[in-house]
């Protein structure tokens, strides 16, 4: 059987500014008051991956990777500093930390061995923000319609939904939620997060605008 498999990588840049970085001071000062924590964790490798998840591709790349390629909707499985996030049927996000595209895309390439795979590195075409603390389901609801409760969308969960209308990967993790956002819309739903936490900033806190 022919190879089939289509991979795209992104070029490195001499330098890089992470497309929420003009936020980084406010961000921290809406966390100080202890109830809720925004950040942005930029330049995430972040891989999209097509496979027939029945193929015997679909189990040697999970192996290859070190973490299997969760099966359940809406599902996230984590394992040696990688995530698989399941977004459709064929389809999952690997997310790594910085650095890690080349190998991660090479390693699944030498999995899929002539199958039918798509690997593309997408780490530029998203940038990630947490929101944590005791007030992140609050400052959240105000413009997400998920139930966001933890009996429904605890640890281990993704989706693909809308937050204040843009469109993110939102993820529950143990210490809170990551909210995977397009570069074009990072400074639209850093100011969004800003404003929607307002009410839960201890007073004098607040970051100036």
């Amino acid at each position: 059987m022919a190879e089939s498999l289509a991979v795209t990588t992104a070029v490195p840049t001499a330098e890089r500014r992470s497309p929420a970085a003009a936020f980084a001071a406010r961000f921290e000062a809406a966390s100080a008051g202890g109830g809720l924590r925004l950040a942005e964790i930029p330049f995430l490798t972040q891989i999209n991956l097509r496979v027939d998840p029945k193929s015997p591709a679909a189990e040697r790349i999970g192996t290859a990777v070190g973490v299997p390629l969760p099966v359940e909707p809406g599902t996230a499985v984590g394992g040696g500093g990688l995530e698989a996030l399941w977004l459709g049927p064929d389809e999952w996000l690997v997310i790594g930390p910085d650095g890690a595209a080349r190998d991660l895309v090479d390693r699944i390439g030498e999995a899929a061995a002539g199958e039918h795979v798509s690997v593309v590195d997408v780490s530029a075409q998203r940038t990630a923000f947490v929101v944590a603390g005791e007030r992140a389901r609050d400052v959240l609801a105000h413009g997400c319609a998920l139930d966001l409760h933890p009996r429904v969308f605890g640890p281990g969960r993704c989706a693909q939904t809308m937050l204040a209308r843009a469109g993110v990967v939102l993820v529950a993790g143990e210490d809170g939620f990551r909210l995977l956002v397009r570069s074009s819309f990072a400074a639209y739903v850093a100011e969004w997060l800003l404003d929607a936490s307002v009410e839960y900033v201890t007073p004098g806190e607040a970051a100036p605008a």
